[in-house]
C-alpha cells in the first residue's frame, strides 16, 4: 500500500491543498502545531531529506522554493517562520515521506533540543 502522502498525490485522500507545482505539493497539516503549518511534500517518493538531497538534488531545491513561496502566500515570510525536516524515527518523523514543515504565525521562541 502507498504511504499516507502518496495518496494524498494520487487525490486518494483528501488535503486542503495551498500550494502546487508540477513536482511538489503544499498542504494544511491537520492537527496544526501554529497559526500556519503547512507541508510541502515533493510528488515523488522518497523516504526522508537526505534521501531525497541524494537522489535529486534539483527536486530538493524546487521544496524549498515551494516551501518560501508558502511562506509568503501565508503572510508570515516577513514576520519569521520555521521551515523543518524531521528525518528517522528519534526525530519525530511519522510519515516517511519526506516533508517540510512550514510553521509561523506566533512567535516560535528558541529550539531547546529537548
Amino acid at each position: 500500500m502507498a504511504c499516507l502522502f502518496c495518496r494524498i498525490v494520487s487525490g486518494e485522500i483528501p488535503a486542503k491543498v495551498v500550494h502546487e507545482t508540477g513536482r511538489t505539493l503544499a498542504f494544511r497539516d491537520i492537527n496544526p502545531k501554529t497559526p500556519v503549518h503547512v507541508l510541502v511534500i515533493p510528488r515523488d517518493h522518497h523516504e526522508d531529506v537526505a534521501a531525497l538531497a541524494a537522489a535529486d538534488p534539483a527536486l530538493a531545491a524546487e521544496v524549498l522554493q515551494a516551501a518560501a513561496d508558502v511562506a509568503v502566500a501565508e503572510g508570515v515570510a516577513e514576520s519569521g517562520y520555521r521551515l523543518l525536516f524531521n528525518t528517522g524515527p528519534d526525530s519525530g518523523q511519522e510519515v516517511f515521506h519526506v516533508h517540510a514543515h512550514v510553521l509561523g504565525g506566533r512567535p516560535l521562541g528558541a529550539l531547546t533540543g529537548a
